[in-house]
């Protein structure tokens, strides 16, 4: 199954947090990394007294269902330090976000599909867009469609940052 990961820092050289996180993600078991976005300079969102985020978004193929890929996702967050306590939108070391898993629309206690809100922030969509625009969000509409809605004013790819 295709699906597709939303990653951001702003803590200890938010670059070196990204590439860290995105060289776990690549060697972990049922999780093969297609595509990745350069690196976006984002401004912080919601809680914003704090340092610039670094954002990127990874196409991965999986094999794990929804919950599977999230725990391996929070296991290589825990694994780099990301402390669960805090403000909400807060300062973060690493987030690693389950953004879309194929077309499917999924809700438990632990996870929503598509991630929530996504449809509503720049920073996931503008990276997302650069890989693929017509990627539908499903209940919203394609991400290049909600991006035009959004001020992407402040984000900016860092020319030495890509991973591609």
């Amino acid at each position: 199954m295709k699906a597709w990961l939303g990653l951001g820092s702003n803590l200890r050289n938010p670059v070196a947090q990204l590439k860290d996180a995105l060289g776990r993600l690549g060697s972990a078991e049922g999780i093969k990394a297609l595509r990745t976005s350069c690196l976006y300079r984002t401004p912080p969102w919601g809680d914003e007294q704090q340092d610039d985020f670094i954002n990127a978004v990874v196409q991965i193929e999986t094999s794990l269902i929804p919950v599977a890929l999230l725990g391996v996702l929070q296991s290589v967050e825990n694994a780099m330090g990301r402390q669960r306590s805090g403000r909400r939108w807060g300062p973060r070391l690493i987030d690693i976000d389950l953004l879309l898993y194929g077309d499917q629309q999924f809700q438990s206690d632990e996870l929503e599909i598509p991630h929530p809100r996504m449809h509503e922030r720049a920073f996931v969509l503008m990276p997302l867009c650069e890989l693929d625009a017509s990627v539908e969000i499903p209940g919203h509409g394609t991400a290049g469609g909600l991006l035009e809605r959004l001020d992407c004013s402040g984000i900016f790819c860092l020319n030495d940052g890509e991973t591609n």
